[in-house]
Parts: structure tokens; sequence; C-alpha cells
């Protein structure tokens, strides 16, 4: 007998958690809890948290509103990595707290890319080139 094949995205207690712990991560940075200069002077979002399957690792995305230099923010946000951890310790329920990993937020810059793609002169012509027929209910009955 074959084995199942395995779900290859997350599972719904890594979604669950990785939603709790961006919660709780966004807080901390509306609220000014995390005491540091670049952070103070930037409005940070937080689009997503990834777990690891064995939830000892938490990646969070993170993008400075108006999509500013994320260099410095990482860095802040390393240099407070220990006191981050330990606050969403304290905020999550959790046997363990996971180790956290900051990386800037790509999917903004995806978004675009995929956008000049799809307006770009070479697929207008094509889509000029092939008239739009939308089958209505109509033209089915015919």
């Amino acid at each position: 007998m074959a084995k199942p094949a395995k779900p290859s995205g997350p599972n719904q207690r890594q979604l669950r958690i990785g939603e709790v712990i961006r919660h709780a991560l966004a807080e901390l940075l509306s609220r000014g809890d995390i005491h540091d200069e670049v952070l103070a002077k930037h409005v940070i979002t937080v689009p997503e948290v990834r777990l690891s399957s064995d939830l000892k690792l938490a990646t969070c995305y993170i993008m400075p509103l108006g999509g500013g230099d994320v260099k410095p923010v990482l860095k802040a946000l390393n240099d407070h990595k220990r006191y981050i951890r330990g606050e969403i310790a304290h905020r999550v329920n959790l046997k363990f707290a996971p180790d956290i990993r900051f990386l800037p937020d790509e999917s903004f810059a995806e978004a675009e890319r995929v956008d000049a793609i799809l307006y770009s002169d070479k697929v207008r012509q094509d889509i000029l080139k092939q008239p739009l027929r939308i089958q209505t209910d109509e033209q089915d009955d015919d």
C-alpha cells in the first residue's frame, strides 16, 4: 500500500500560531515598546510570519511603510531580537518560544514585477491580436 502524499503547505497550527505571533509583533511595534531610534522613525508593517514545521523558528517578514530602506530596520530588529522573543513568549501562550528571524517582505516587489509584465507593450500587443470573447448564457442555448 502506497503512502499518502504529504501536504506541501503549512498546516493549520503553523498558520494559526504564525498569525498570533504576527499580531503580537505588530502590537509591540505600534505601541513603541521597543526603544530604538530607527524603529521610532519608521512605521513598520508585518504582512506575514511563517513558522517551521517544528514551530521552533518564526520567520517574520517586515516592510517599512512606504517601502523605505529596509536594511536599518532589519538591523534594529535583529539588535533587539532577544527582547522581542521574550515579549512574544509572554504574549503568546506556547510551550517553547520560537527563535525569531527577520527578513524583508518581497511580496510588494513581486506584485510590481507581475504588473509590469502584464502592462508591458508585448503583452498588450498579444491581447489586442486576440479579440476577447465572453460567452453568455444566451449563447450557450444557440
